[in-house]
């Protein structure tokens, strides 16, 4: 398992596009984050490119933890959820 610590290394735009693949934006931006209230986003309008380079720019934006398995991304504290997620792994 790797770990990066994306408030230091932060993602760029690009990786976020990785890692997304056919992810939707929408599934890991932090909507409720005191960092994306005064930015008043509407989630019916606002585009996949602007989520990223919201979430490129502050980091704050990203949902966290953020799992990737290689072909699934995971963004949840949800422990049944991980669980599910990641039989026999001990969250």
């Amino acid at each position: 398992m790797e770990e990066r610590d994306f408030f230091k290394d932060e993602f760029t735009e690009k990786e976020l596009r990785e890692l997304l693949g056919d992810t939707p934006p929408t599934d890991i931006f932090s909507w409720r984050s005191p960092s994306a209230r005064p930015l008043n986003l509407d989630r019916e309008v606002v585009s996949p490119d602007e989520l990223i380079r919201l979430m490129a720019e502050q980091p704050r934006l990203i949902r966290r933890p953020l799992i990737h398995t290689g072909d699934r991304l995971f963004a949840s504290t949800d422990k049944a959820a991980m669980a599910e997620t990641f039989p026999g792994y001990n969250l």
